[in-house]
């Protein structure tokens, strides 16, 4: 006899989102993910000065507005024909404020968020707040190694805190920062900054090295089982990101099932809305054409997300993303870091397309950008520029491909009469979270839920750690309200 398991909203993740599985004799078989807020920005932009999209979409989320502050900027240079004139100092800076928030968001997600499906915090320190309510049972970890843990959840709020006032020396301030804008940066490389940024980033990269990578191990030794539940679509996509003077750090590829890789190609991507409250017109568009309408109520749609695909086929993004795109194509640092890893478990590369798959990437790649940011640092030059002059054209299109702690995040503008006649965004969880599409294909984290054994129905702990292995993020998003103050849906927190 089957079961519909809903849990609304999941918990420790930024936004709201729902997921509905149907278990059949103990087994996932159908799952929903559903984003339960809507996207207004898009609309928000619209006639406005283009440079406002630079400010405005940072405001999209208060967890990773530097990726949108970097995408936006990078968009906005595309639009303005200044790509190829952003001086060398300015691609760098803007490199080292995106990667202090990889480092505090990846922090964020392995101890606050995700940690506690594993960690027996309630064991350690009693029924306390904020670690309370929550799904009982299967905390394998115990005694002392369970309360080092613990204490390392208190430890890392002081290293995200540094990881900020290290985004704050070139940023400005976070959330927010004012530091990345259009045609390059606003703070100078000056040797006081440099030397605070350094000492700070030491002292995050002795934690990634030491505590954070070792606590993933231990909880990946106790917890093997997890790198053979979730595997989900099996493909992953990247744009590449961080822009350097010597190219992207991160290598753009689309790497198939079986590890092969395909070169990335924008125009590729599109929209499907079959399962979206959005207008069908607006469906099947590349986003540089793609419309946002919302049409509340439409028949066959679960969610306030739209599916994006590319060539039509359903992908995962993220660190695991990432890390398997720069792996395939040869990246020495990246498989001397992964090749170990997975002897460790006497695994093979398709472990990584799981729940621990997915943490140990991010923990790893923390690693190799926290190590990258030191000769990025070092290759400043005090005495160069770090903006380019410029105006704004009366017609331009523009887009803005980069990477953010949870995968791709793409920003696409046209310009008409110097103002912003259309902008379209599409986040990393858009991808991940996303419904199904025309086709009947489930999105990544649907899929990573279909197959998966639930032992109690009641207590569906294994939904909750495959979800919150992709750290989904549905705060770029705003409430949907009704001008006549009606209910429009009653959620429980679980």
């Amino acid at each position: 006899m089957s079961k519909t398991i809903k849990i609304d909203p999941i918990t420790r993740i930024e936004g709201h989102l729902a997921i509905e599985a149907v278990v059949d004799d103990g087994v996932v078989k159908e799952a929903k993910s559903a984003g339960t807020l809507f996207r207004g920005f898009e609309i928000i932009l619209q006639d406005r000065d283009p440079r406002d999209a630079n400010r405005l979409t940072q405001r999209i989320c208060g967890v990773c507005p530097t990726s949108h502050a970097t995408a936006s900027a990078l968009c906005i240079d595309d639009a303005f024909g200044l790509t190829d004139k952003i001086p060398d100092n300015a691609k760098l800076i803007r490199a080292l404020v995106l990667g202090s928030n990889f480092l505090q968001s990846h922090i964020l997600h392995f101890y606050h968020l995700a940690a506690l499906d594993y960690v027996d915090a309630v064991g350690a320190l009693g029924p306390l707040s904020p670690f309370v309510p929550r799904y009982e049972g299967d905390y394998r970890i115990s005694g002392e190694a369970n309360a080092e843990l613990v204490n390392h959840y208190v430890r890392a709020l002081d290293m995200r805190r540094k990881c900020q006032e290290m985004l704050s020396i070139f940023g400005g301030k976070m959330p927010h920062s004012v530091g990345i804008v259009p045609g390059g940066v606003t703070e100078r490389p000056a040797e006081d900054k440099v030397t605070n940024f350094l000492w700070r980033l030491n002292e995050i990269r002795d934690f990634v090295d030491n505590v954070y990578i070792t606590d993933v191990i231990a909880v990946a030794q106790t917890y093997d089982d997890y790198f053979g539940i979730g595997k989900g679509c099996g493909k992953v996509l990247t744009y590449g990101g961080f822009d350097l003077p010597a190219g992207r750090f991160f290598k753009a590829g689309v790497v198939s099932q079986d590890l092969k890789l395909e070169p990335f190609a924008g125009e590729n991507i599109t929209e499907d809305l079959k399962h979206s409250w959005y207008a069908d017109s607006g469906s099947g568009l590349n986003p540089a054409e793609g419309q946002t309408e919302p049409q509340l109520g439409k028949k066959q749609a679960y969610s306030f997300i739209k599916s994006p695909r590319y060539k039509g086929e359903v992908f995962e993004l993220g660190p695991l993303a990432r890390m398997v795109s720069n792996y395939v194509q040869g990246d020495a640092k990246v498989k001397e870091m992964i090749d170990p890893l997975l002897a460790q478990f006497g695994a093979g590369p398709e472990a990584l397309f799981s729940v621990l798959g997915r943490h140990a990437a991010r923990a790893l790649e923390a690693k190799l950008v926290a190590d990258a940011m030191v000769d990025w640092l070092c290759a400043l030059k005090p005495d160069k520029p770090i903006i380019v002059a410029n105006e704004i054209p009366a017609e331009g299109v523009g887009a803005g491909l980069t990477e953010a702690p949870r995968g791709s995040l793409g920003h696409w503008m046209t310009i008409k009469d110097k103002k912003i006649e259309r902008y379209q965004v599409i986040t990393p969880t858009a991808w991940n979270a996303s419904p199904k599409d025309g086709k009947g294909q489930p999105g990544a984290v649907e899929q990573a839920l279909m197959g998966t054994k639930v032992k109690d129905r009641d207590n569906p702990f294994e939904l909750v750690r495959i979800v919150r292995a992709f750290d989904p993020c549905l705060a770029c998003s705003v409430h949907l309200l009704d001008a006549k103050k009606n209910a429009l849906g009653v959620f429980k927190v679980v």
